[in-house]
């Protein structure tokens, strides 16, 4: 059974930085794309950054140049770093992994699970 767990929001004022950890079991993490999305209450679920297995990465525009997303193969665990963070990212961060095994993103939509929350203050 694949799991992801996400961890690490809190609430911060503008400025400050998290580290989010997004930590999976039940898949092959090494060969995993894995990509972070998010939820505003009341808005629609927005792509954040993707990491291939390979590494590379892309990021939506709002995010660049102050979001870093990497992993810790060794760990089955994927971080997003969060610097110079606004009040408009102020939402519920979600992860999301790609099994190679199944062919499929898990979880198959985007925005589901626990997730964790970031809140920031102006």
């Amino acid at each position: 059974e694949v799991q992801l767990v996400e961890s690490g929001g809190g609430s911060v004022q503008s400025g400050g930085s998290l580290r989010l950890s997004c930590t999976t079991s039940g898949l092959a993490f090494d060969d995993s794309p894995m990509a972070w999305y998010r939820q505003a209450s009341g808005n629609e679920c927005d792509w954040v950054s993707t990491i291939g297995s390979i590494g590379d990465t892309s990021y939506a525009d709002a995010v660049k140049g102050r979001f870093t997303t990497s992993r810790d193969n060794a760990k089955n665990t994927g971080y997003l770093q969060m610097n110079s963070l606004k009040f408009e990212d102020t939402a519920v961060y979600f992860c999301r992994a790609y099994d190679r095994r199944r062919g499929s993103w898990f979880p198959g939509t985007p925005c589901r699970g626990q997730g964790t929350q970031v809140t920031v203050s102006s």
